[in-house]
């Protein structure tokens, strides 16, 4: 069995000085490997938990393990270069053209020029975009490009791990669909840890490995797709069922059309 890439321990974190609670207790392991989603509504704890992860919010108590070490053991800015993290926004900067925006990790890190360059090379070639890119400005690229750019950016220190906060959620369902399908290709390519946070369980079902269902802070329900089907708490099958259900409404739409 493959050891834990990640491990969450009794997460809690309140804000608004105690009074909203955003995440309460959670645990979780993920292996070295593993493509996990995290699934639920607004206000769920989603995102939170994510950022607890790689330290961009620290929890009122419990613990964040990274291979088995905790990761206040480990300087933020450390820790920040061996996790991925992609969000729905890219953030790239504008002043930047996209090859500098995917070797500003290396450049930090003090990386040879050369080295840099022939980095931003393959991780355009990764990515699916011309290397001529490199020299343009982020505001010359379509969205699905400027994301693509953005997971260039994310794996450009060589992370093991990646996190993605509803990467592909302001592209619309052609892209959407295609850059969800061709990251799920680089994950496996190049063997990473995932944690992926989105509102589509279509997307969760598509790409995950095992989902995990929160609902006020707290998890509901993990596994795979398949199990969680089956799941004794009805909210948890209703909720994986959607893609199924919105399937077959599909279908009969354009039976009715072709009729």
């Amino acid at each position: 069995m493959a050891p834990n890439a990640i491990e969450l321990l009794s997460l809690c974190k309140s804000f608004d000085g105690g009074r909203t609670h955003a995440v309460e207790t959670v645990s979780l392991a993920v292996q070295a490997g593993g493509f996990v989603a995290l699934v639920g509504g607004s206000g769920s704890g989603k995102t939170t938990t994510l950022k607890m992860i790689n330290g961009l919010i620290a929890p009122d108590s419990g613990e964040v393990r990274i291979e088995g070490a905790p990761i206040g053991r480990t300087a933020p800015h450390l820790l920040r270069r061996r996790i991925g993290y992609v969000f729905q926004e890219v953030g790239l900067f504008p002043h930047l053209t996209v090859g500098e925006n995917i070797g500003i990790t290396p450049r930090l890190m003090g990386r040879p020029k050369d080295e840099i360059a022939a980095r931003v090379a393959a991780l355009l070639d990764l990515v699916g975009l011309p290397r001529a890119f490199a020299a343009r400005a982020p505001a010359a690229l379509s969205g699905g490009q400027r994301q693509r750019v953005g997971v260039a950016r994310a794996l450009a220190a060589a992370p093991a791990i990646m996190l993605m906060d509803e990467p592909f959620g302001a592209l619309d369902p052609v892209t959407r669909d295609e850059l969800g399908a061709e990251y799920r290709r680089l994950h496996d390519q190049l063997g990473l840890t995932t944690v992926m946070v989105t509102h589509d369980v279509t997307e969760a079902v598509l790409l995950a490995d095992r989902i995990v269902v929160m609902r006020q802070g707290r998890i509901r329900a993990e596994g795979t797709p398949g199990a969680l089907l089956v799941h004794p708490d009805p909210e948890v099958r209703n909720l994986i069922e959607t893609p199924r259900r919105q399937a077959e409404r599909v279908r009969a739409r354009l039976e009715r059309a072709d009729g």
